[in-house]
């Protein structure tokens, strides 16, 4: 039976994280809205987190200088890992416009590509769907995430992007070891920084381990 799961609370900060905030975490869930799915052209606006357990944190960034010391090293620290659903291209646009090598990290998406070959829908949406039989909304997903108040249906989507990540590696995980593909997976993730790299540097639609 499909159910629509509680958004848990969330909380907006304008500019930066509190201090100390995510102190003490081992990993943390992550996600960003942007102006557009243009990496050279639309601008990153915001940034939500969600550790293990707790509320959701949303972070709207000053675009005029994205100075947000306290995210930028959360997102570069060693000791924590970073969950992403496609996170080749939030670690992009957070090399792009924070100036940051987002790592180490865990991506659902690639996960779902490498333990779910029965089915090419590897979407958030359908992955939350079938793994953890919840429906979220992706209503919001177009929206100007530029406007200088954002609205409460758009925090609330915010929110919900990280709130199941967590969950859906723990499912994914037993899925990639059942599956013996665990540690090519863990390989993909290391490699995914390199991969955004190139994606900034503009070969972002150009295979470079093709033949062709």
């Amino acid at each position: 039976m499909r159910s629509e799961r509680p958004i848990l609370a969330h909380h907006l900060h304008q500019g930066d994280l509190p201090d100390g905030l995510f102190a003490g975490v081992l990993s943390v869930a992550v996600d960003s809205e942007t102006m557009g799915l243009r990496l050279g052209r639309d601008a990153l606006c915001v940034v939500q987190l969600r550790g293990p357990d707790g509320d959701a944190h949303v972070v709207q960034l000053d675009r005029g200088a994205y100075d947000a010391p306290n995210l930028k090293r959360l997102l570069t620290d060693p000791k924590v890992l970073k969950i992403f659903h496609f996170g080749r291209f939030d670690i992009a646009m957070f090399q792009r416009y924070l100036g940051v090598i987002t790592a180490p990290v865990y991506c659902t998406k690639i996960a779902s590509k490498l333990a779910r070959t029965y089915t090419d829908r590897h979407g958030l949406k359908d992955v939350t769907r079938e793994l953890l039989g919840v429906d979220i909304s992706k209503a919001q997903q177009s929206s100007d995430w530029g406007a200088a108040q954002l609205s409460p249906e758009q925090l609330a989507y915010a929110a919900s992007d990280v709130v199941n990540l967590h969950a859906l590696k723990a499912r994914l995980d037993d899925m990639l070891v059942r599956e013996g593909r665990m540690e090519l997976a863990q390989a993909c993730f290391a490699f995914l920084p390199t991969r955004a790299a190139l994606d900034v540097a503009g070969w972002d639609e150009m295979d470079i381990f093709a033949h062709e």
